[in-house]
């Protein structure tokens, strides 16, 4: 989704749905289950579950972070299985996938920037007996912490005042927000109507002025004076401070029961939202025992209250019953077309049983995934017959339709948060939202532009059932990202790539159906009247909600969220419309949605930011790296394809020259400018962006770089962050990590080192290393549990790749580091002060094992910018 102030609103992105375990007491008893943590976020400790053992230590010098170089030697040994976790300092957790297949696979642990709520203020208040003049105070006389909150990341802490230096585009203003964040200190929860202003629709929050005499508060939007209806009078601001509203920046209301009709409240057995595998039956032996192994171990991961369903398409759609206990037994429907309410009807009410409690169909279900056979004609993969859309509309009417439940045999509703899991290895080609098999087909053009549309408006259909649509594929054969893009980016679901369906393809097949989900989402955003919202990208689109009549000013911006779910952020960018008069701007999110318990949430978030007239006050709050991905989603946007790409690239040069040429200083023996010091950060964040895969050229197939490029725009922060620049961490001794910056000096010969770049994590070994065994494979286990750690709940979890220095793989690894190398060693050591540690002889050996290219270095960028690179911090 993107939408701009300036021009005719209109959303467009794609959103990958969050990860984090569901909680399971009864919805009758908990509504609001308390949240739980996780998130892939920068600058974080691991966040582990109180029973686990801790993880690797991991130490931070005070230097830079960059990358990019190689050498040659022998193959790696034992890379396929290797051994069991040596003995560390500080125990690690084992892995927390139940198989293991390849070497190149995916596991996740997630840091979060700030897991914990900000501590809260109390509200102002105020005797009622004064005049109204000197009731009404300031807010500014309180002492409230810096905007900051789990949910809401703003690229600065403070705001400039004068219109002029706050609306400099280079550098910008904005803010992340996660509506659907889960955190360890979750909002407090509130289980009555909230207070709101009738003017403008705010909420009642902290920073509001109280009349403690008659209850009064003043909306900190509008400015106006609302009664409470006497809540709010009390003998002391003291008995007030009980009140979640007036005391936390963040809070939940919720209220109980369903907008589906003929909702009827039962135990989480009941309401287990269903889960429908939709498998592609095209596939040739090896990936068919490849996709059987992630299935059986799916099957055996999930809940036993989850309701599964399984249905494989070809030309036709086979849908499998579950009462069948001996045999797998499926009805057959056509796929060439959609299927006629007949058909529809004559499966829903017959005697099968199309969607079941895991607990009573376990059996049933490995007998149906032990029973596909591989595809036996010599037809190409891509030429072979695939009727995906059909599938998808069948798997939606079984979501809705009544079903027989295996444990009462009664029929029921299905409740909302329903999820299809599409299991693909090749294009739709057959049946409806197909295209020819070949792209030289003389009507493809046309073909592919009614598929489009016809995949989007399944996906909506999809999103009004509260049903999310992920479509996991894998394999050599190109699947038409284009065609299938749009049915889960309609629908809130995510479309992830792999190389086969192994253990990558299992671990997102688990965490795909895992993730919770809220359904009919709508984002509130309100600011002061100082603040204009410009552009919103995110996983919605916008919603026109006439709210005139219950608020009579209301201008806040309404954004219709696809799904609601952890590992999304809607990105913000904002401007000043003229001088700040005020000490404080204030910004108020407000996120309503169902969750998986049916239970109305409203999710107020409510930050006040002071303002400032000074230039290095207001530069010494911007918080580098949350500026720089606001940045980063921005540019992304306009890079639809990879021509607009490679201009991206020029506009990221124009960008760093701008901000430098606005906030910089010259030099005085030189006509270069100085980038400012407050923003370090930035220009190397940035320079990673312009290699990186969102724009650079290091991605083979321009399908993988549009799926990467949707997956970034709607992504979690901590992810986003990761996408944008790896993090670096080279392996010690003991089983301690040291991080560095991602600079190919990293690639010293006797080392090992992880790289995680957010949707890939690679390991590197030093041929030497590589050279002695049991050390070798020691480095590498530690390693890969630290890789495991890193990503155990990202969603989609990456692919891991584990290689030796000078293999054919190592590519992979050397072009997402900064080429360093090219620099002067003074320039080396200030920005990667660990080459200090290494004798000559090895800094010699090093230098010699780097290939020439032409790539420039971080330095080398700056300075053909005519700009001074900042001191490392």
């Amino acid at each position: 989704m993107a939408y701009s102030a300036q021009s005719s609103p209109g959303f467009s992105a794609n959103f990958p749905a969050p990860l984090s375990d569901t909680p399971t007491p009864s919805a009758e008893t908990n509504p609001m289950p308390s949240p739980l943590i996780s998130t892939g976020t920068s600058r974080f400790p691991p966040n582990f579950q109180p029973d686990r053992m801790p993880s690797p230590s991991i130490r931070t010098p005070a230097a830079p972070s960059s990358a990019n170089g190689i050498k040659t030697g022998s193959p790696i040994p034992h890379l396929s299985t290797p051994p069991g976790p040596p003995i560390f300092t500080s125990p690690i957790r084992p892995a927390a996938v139940p198989f293991r297949t390849s070497p190149a696979s995916p596991q996740a642990i997630v840091f979060s920037s700030g897991s914990s709520l900000p501590a809260s203020t109390p509200p102002h208040f105020l005797n009622a007996s004064t005049g109204l003049q000197h009731q009404i105070s300031d807010v500014s006389e309180d002492s409230v912490p810096l905007g900051e909150s789990p949910y809401v990341l703003f690229s600065s802490q403070k705001v400039l005042k004068q219109k002029k230096q706050a609306n400099v585009p280079s550098l910008g203003f904005g803010a992340l927000v996660s509506p659907g964040r889960e955190v360890s200190s979750g909002p407090q929860v509130i289980q009555r109507e909230p207070h709101r202003c009738p003017s403008c629709g705010a909420y009642s929050n902290l920073y509001c002025n109280i009349l403690i005499g008659s209850g009064q508060w003043q909306c900190v939007i509008c400015r106006k004076l609302n009664g409470s209806e006497g809540e709010y009078v009390a003998p002391s601001k003291e008995d007030l401070c009980h009140f979640p509203e007036l005391s936390s920046s963040m809070v939940d209301f919720v209220r109980t029961g369903s907008r589906r009709p003929g909702f009827i409240p039962a135990s989480d057995s009941r309401t287990s939202a269903p889960v429908i595998l939709v498998i592609d039956e095209s596939l040739d032996e090896p990936h068919l025992q490849h996709l059987q192994s992630s299935l059986h171990a799916f099957i055996d991961s999930v809940s036993p209250t989850t309701r599964i369903g399984i249905i494989l398409y070809g030309r036709t759609v086979s849908v499998y019953d579950f009462s069948e206990e001996s045999v797998a037994s499926a009805d057959v429907l056509p796929g060439d077309k959609s299927p006629t309410p007949e058909s529809l009807k004559a499966l829903i009410y017959g005697m099968g049983i199309y969607l079941s409690p895991m607990h009573a169909s376990l059996p049933v279900a490995h007998t149906i995934i032990s029973s596909l056979r591989p595809y036996k004609s010599s037809i190409p993969e891509a030429s072979r017959d695939r009727c995906l859309g059909t599938a998808v509309e069948v798997a939606l009417a079984i979501i809705q339709g009544p079903s027989a439940e295996v444990s009462r045999g009664v029929v029921r509703r299905s409740g909302a948060n329903s999820r299809i899991i599409v299991c693909a290895g090749g294009p739709n080609t057959f049946g409806p939202g197909s295209v020819p098999h070949s792209v030289g087909h003389p009507n493809y053009l046309h073909m592919e532009k009614t598929a489009l549309n016809w995949m989007e408006h399944l996906g909506g259909e999809a999103h009004r059932q509260n049903t999310v649509v992920d479509i996991l594929c894998a394999g050599t054969c190109p699947v038409r990202v284009p065609i299938l893009q749009p049915l889960a980016k309609a629908s809130g679901g995510v479309l992830v790539l792999h190389d086969d369906f192994g253990e990558a393809f299992g671990v997102n097949l688990q965490r795909a159906s895992a993730r919770a989900a809220g359904s009919h989402g709508l984002l509130e955003v309100r600011c002061s009247d100082d603040i204009l919202i410009t552009q919103v990208v995110g996983p919605g689109e916008e919603a026109h909600v006439d709210t005139h009549e219950t608020f009579k000013n209301d201008t806040s911006l309404y954004i219709q969220m696809l799904s609601v779910e952890e590992a999304q952020s809607f990105s913000l960018s904002m401007e000043t419309k003229r001088d700040i008069k005020s000490d404080f701007v204030f910004f108020q999110f407000v996120v309503q949605y169902s969750n998986v318990y049916q239970a109305d949430i409203s999710r107020v978030m409510t930050i006040r930011l002071p303002t400032v007239d000074s230039l290095s006050e207001y530069l010494g709050s911007v918080q580098g790296e949350i500026a720089s991905v606001l940045i980063a989603k921005r540019t992304a946007l306009q890079a639809k394809t990879q021509s607009d790409a490679v201009e991206m690239r020029a506009t990221i040069d124009e960008r760093v020259k701008d901000i430098a040429l606005k906030f910089g200083t010259p030099s005085p023996k030189s006509k270069n400018y100085r980038f400012p010091k407050e923003l370090s950060s930035m220009p190397e964040l940035l320079f990673h962006l312009r290699r990186g895969p969102l724009l650079g050229s290091i991605v083979g197939h321009e399908d993988e770089r549009s799926v990467l490029r949707h997956l970034f725009l709607n992504a979690s922060y901590e992810l986003s962050l990761r996408m944008v620049a790896p993090r670096c961490l080279m392996h010690r001794e003991g089983g301690t990590f040291e991080e560095l910056p991602a600079y190919d000096l990293v690639m010293q010969s006797d080392a090992a080192v992880v790289l995680d770049h957010g949707t890939d994590v690679f390991i590197w070994l030093g041929a030497e290393l590589a050279a002695e065994e049991g050390k070798s494979a020691a480095a590498l286990a530690a390693c890969r549990t630290l890789a495991e750690e890193l990503t155990e709940t990202r969603f989609p979890a990456p692919r891991i790749l584990a290689f030796k220095e000078g293999s054919s793989q190592a590519r992979y690894f050397v072009s997402r580091l900064i080429p360093a190398h090219k620099d002067p060693p003074y320039e080396q050591e200030a920005r990667f002060p660990q080459l200090r540690t290494l004798s000559t002889e090895q800094r010699t050996k090093l230098k010699s094992s780097f290939y020439h290219f032409d790539d420039p270095s971080f330095v080398e960028w700056m300075r053909s910018l005519k700009l001074i690179p900042p001191e490392p911090s």
